[in-house]
């Protein structure tokens, strides 16, 4: 391969990874509103439980589809429960019993934290690593265009929910550490650790939502079971698979900013399908989000060895 050939490949490569952050934001930028309709009939627990077991079981198809088999050592399943822990049972949870209360521009900024708390356990890891500060200073635009956007007056109603608004902080935590540990996967086919990360999620899940809400009770809407199918498909089955091969390719930091990127493409859609306007300061932080990605997803060139 020829060195312009090289870099067209390269580049090529970069606009695919881009693209796809793009759409994970959308996904998961999605999953708010379908947790609020959701919830309004099921159950935080029974929800989520739901939403593992069926975005678990869609992607096992899948598997099989492909000629694949998902891996049998106990080890690897380890990991996947884990992971599942970190990236779905306790955030997943946290953010649906906390959106019953909790405004969404508030929720928005508390739960757009995770890349911060990436640079933080990265710092306090064993083996850590010195963060370029084209990275650093991309966090910090990207939060300071999250505040622009959603509007600093939401912060207004910080600390008056305070238990609702430190679970949104703590599914923001157990992100980053998800973002993190899901290095760990980098040699399996990225629908691997998604499909079995969900189906740990939905075993640990499962006996939960049995014990607390009775789900052969219920007796939910026909918007919340939309939404949890939705939830399901679109912003968990395809969202997983999409989150790890990104982890593979840009790594912890770079993949964690779709989290600022869920703000913009929630406020987009709303203009485009809502007719809602967007205030000058909006503008201002949309700039600094998109600003903030670029530098935290494109390559930082590191100085020669002597």
């Amino acid at each position: 391969m020829t060195h312009a050939a090289a870099a067209f490949h390269l580049k090529t490569g970069r606009f695919t990874d881009l693209a796809l952050l793009l759409l994970l934001a959308t996904l998961w930028g999605g999953s708010y509103t379908f947790i609020r309709v959701g919830v309004e009939t099921i159950p935080p627990v029974t929800l989520i439980a739901a939403r593992t077991l069926l975005a678990g079981a869609i992607l096992l198809v899948v598997i099989r589809c492909r000629g694949l088999r998902l891996p049998r050592d106990l080890a690897t399943w380890r990991l996947f429960l884990v992971q599942a822990c970190l990236n779905s049972v306790v955030p997943f949870t946290l953010i649906a019993w906390a959106e019953r209360s909790v405004e969404a521009g508030l929720a928005t900024i508390l739960n757009s934290t995770s890349p911060i708390f990436v640079v933080l356990l990265t710092c306090l890891s064993a083996g850590r690593e010195r963060l370029p500060r084209l990275r650093l200073a991309g966090i910090a635009a990207g939060l300071a265009g999250t505040l622009l956007i959603v509007g600093v007056q939401a912060m207004s109603g910080l600390g008056e929910q305070l238990a609702t608004q430190l679970a949104l902080v703590a599914a923001s935590l157990c992100y980053a550490g998800a973002a993190l540990f899901g290095r760990n996967f980098k040699g399996l086919d990225p629908i691997m650790p998604a499909a079995g990360s969900l189906i740990c999620g939905a075993i640990v899940l499962l006996p939960l939502s049995l014990m607390l809400d009775r789900p052969w009770t219920l007796a939910p809407s026909a918007a919340s079971v939309q939404a949890l199918i939705a939830l399901s498909l679109v912003s968990t089955a395809l969202a997983f698979v999409i989150y790890f091969r990104l982890i593979a390719r840009l790594g912890s930091v770079a993949t964690t900013s779709v989290a600022y990127l869920r703000v913009p493409t929630g406020v987009l859609i709303g203009m485009a399908f809502l007719g809602e306007a967007l205030a000058p300061t909006a503008w201002a932080g949309l700039v600094l989000v998109v600003g903030g990605v670029l530098a935290m997803t494109l390559p930082v060139r590191r100085r020669e060895a002597l």
